[in-house]
């Protein structure tokens, strides 16, 4: 899963004019395999943490975040935030109209005051990022959004944050962690802390359920600590995320951990034998027929679009919407629940149109104009391939073929420019059928007068070059890798003239 929408890549967009870069010429993409298992850091008790490989744990391991322009839903105008609506006064009200216990009351007053005490003692980064989490606590306290559903969350993972900040290891960006004595999977975030990720500890259950009987007793164990961290929502319960995250302040949730959490509690229904799974998985469903900010579902042409992020109706990322799918189909295939049922038909009926949209020819989308990362293409694939498995629809079966296809298919240039004026500096323009690192080498009688690389996008871009000064005849090399490290290369002219 990913931090922005390009996955931190750095390639340039379609339109855009390239300089010279330093550096080599032609470079693989190097990306991690879907199927691989993830690099966690894991911290004990006494503080020691270890770096080991999570078998059950898969990339990509970044939350996607949506397009730059897609636009927040907003819930109105909401509750007035009050100077003296904050994290203490708000406990204190719960506790006034018996929503919550004494004892939880001052359990949570005790995790408030702790954290607040420590982050005083702590600086640098370990202090921005307590008191990030702090911040975003206040931040829901103050809009009227502490609730009790959602305070068991809330608190651990404060009380999370504390533990980590004065007496974990510092962490790089995206870098998943776990702690001993727990099956759950963080996240960390720069500048918003470490955070529960329950898209990850979802699949991190499923790969239990995978990995088979030997690893059920586990599975099950994950489940008996997430499924408490649920909160009331639309009429429901969802598992959510109380970091900022791009558009999204917190609460916001996830048509694609809800789906997966359902995907999880029916394989561990059928693991055990234990019914109460199904139960919970059917009070996940009411986020499906709610729309956003609250719920994930917008109407869409052909029936019901499910979004990757309650606070993005714009971003119509095709990944989490297929795992939607798959998720809400077995559940419904295992109980003949009949509104899970009607899910997965809107949600089915509207992918069958889409999902040709998202094959550019020679690479998958990540959404409408933006190309997936390696990890995303295999991630894409790997759904087409379950939902062609279950409904054995054409158009999931044979897109899912086109984009096998694609891991080995070199990328395709042409060259565009033909003549450049001397004198003046210049474009040379081509055209590229997928995200690839592009090589220019342009020569005279031989001799290398310019050379450079950068990431390009599908579609027509164009190098920018220095003032060519004599005029006559130049070859043009282009050269490109692609992200699964297919190579091509065309040799052309280009004329230089007065």
């Amino acid at each position: 899963m990913r931090t922005s929408a390009n996955l931190a890549l750095g390639y340039v967009s379609r339109g855009r004019l390239v300089g010279v870069l330093a550096g080599t010429l032609w470079l693989a993409w190097a990306a991690p395999a879907v199927c691989a298992a993830a690099t966690v850091v894991v911290l004990d008790a006494h503080g020691r943490a270890s770096v080991r490989n999570d078998p059950f744990l898969t990339t990509p391991a970044l939350t996607p975040a949506p397009a730059g322009g897609a636009r927040a839903a907003t819930a109105g105008p909401g509750p007035r935030q009050a100077v003296d609506r904050n994290v203490r006064t708000e406990l204190a009200r719960l506790r006034g109209i018996h929503a919550i216990s004494t004892s939880d009351f001052r359990r949570y007053l005790s995790s408030f005051n702790t954290a607040l005490s420590a982050g005083q003692r702590l600086r640098g980064t370990r202090a921005v990022e307590l008191e990030a989490v702090i911040q975003n606590l206040h931040a829901i306290a103050a809009s009227g959004q502490l609730t009790p559903s959602r305070l068991p969350a809330l608190f651990l993972t404060l009380d999370r944050n504390r533990q980590w900040w004065t007496t974990g290891p510092l962490l790089a960006s995206g870098q998943r962690v776990e702690f001993t004595g727990s099956e759950l999977v963080w996240q960390y975030y720069p500048g918003q802390g470490i955070e529960l990720q329950e898209l990850g500890s979802f699949g991190r259950a499923d790969g239990l359920y995978t990995a088979g009987p030997s690893q059920y007793p586990r599975m099950r164990r994950l489940l008996a600590e997430i499924i408490p961290l649920a909160a009331h929502r639309a009429g429901g319960i969802a598992w959510e995320y109380y970091f900022q995250f791009d558009a999204g302040n917190p609460p916001w949730t996830s048509a694609m951990s809800q789906a997966t959490a359902i995907e999880a509690l029916t394989r561990a229904a059928k693991a055990s034998a234990d019914t109460s799974y199904l139960n919970v998985a059917r009070r996940a469903l009411p986020l499906f027929k709610a729309r956003p900010p609250v719920g994930v579902t917008i109407p869409a042409a052909h029936g019901s679009w499910y979004l990757l992020y309650s606070f993005a109706p714009g971003a119509t990322v095709i990944n989490g919407f297929l795992q939607t799918l798959i998720g809400l189909y077995d559940y419904g295939h295992a109980t003949d629940d009949p509104t899970a049922l009607r899910l997965f038909a809107a949600g089915d009926a509207e992918a069958r149109s889409a999902v040709p949209g998202y094959d550019t020819g020679a690479w998958s989308l990540y959404q409408p104009g933006e190309e997936d990362t390696l990890s995303y293409h295999e991630l894409v694939t790997g759904f087409l391939h379950e939902l062609c498995d279950r409904v054995h629809a054409a158009v999931y079966c044979t897109t899912a073929a086109h984009f096998d296809s694609y891991l080995k298919t070199p990328p395709a240039l042409r060259l565009l420019t033909r003549r450049v004026r001397a004198g003046a500096p210049a474009t040379i323009s081509f055209h590229l059928s997928k995200l690839s690192h592009v090589g220019i080498v342009l020569s005279d009688n031989g001799q290398t007068v310019f050379l450079t690389s950068a990431d390009f996008g599908y579609g027509t871009d164009a190098f920018s070059i220095p003032a060519l000064r004599k005029t006559g005849s130049y070859n043009v090399r282009l050269a490109a890798t692609d992200q699964a490290g297919n190579f091509n290369r065309i040799v052309g002219t280009i004329q230089v003239s007065r």
